[in-house]
């Protein structure tokens, strides 16, 4: 990890969305099953929304910019995935709308 990728990491965290945010507001202070969460985190050349390495779990939150991103999206994620972590995504909607549903999905992917 460079120090360009930690400086565009912290970068991230001041600067999050409401999704982010609210997200994190459920993650952060091992609040979600007692897992270990961190945002905004360098791996491997991407910077993740957020991470449980205990699980090698991705929680990513696609905003409106994923739509004409999708090619490089599934590329990052299958590069991600090839190193044994599961990436799953969540619209911003969604997690503005249905908290409940993004949480329970989550708990899914890490097999709680």
């Amino acid at each position: 990890m460079t120090t360009e990728q930690r400086q565009f990491a912290r970068k991230l965290r001041g600067h999050s969305t409401e999704p982010e945010d609210i997200l994190w507001s459920l993650l952060r202070n091992r609040q979600l099953d007692g897992l270990k969460f961190r945002r905004q985190v360098p791996l491997l050349g991407y910077t993740v929304d957020f991470i449980c390495i205990d699980r090698k779990l991705i929680v990513e939150i696609d905003g409106r910019q994923h739509r004409w991103e999708a090619d490089y999206d599934a590329a990052r994620t299958e590069e991600i995935e090839r190193h044994g972590f599961k990436v799953v995504r969540f619209s911003n909607a969604e997690v503005l709308n249905d908290r409940d549903v993004v949480i329970a999905a989550i708990r899914r992917a890490i097999g709680g």
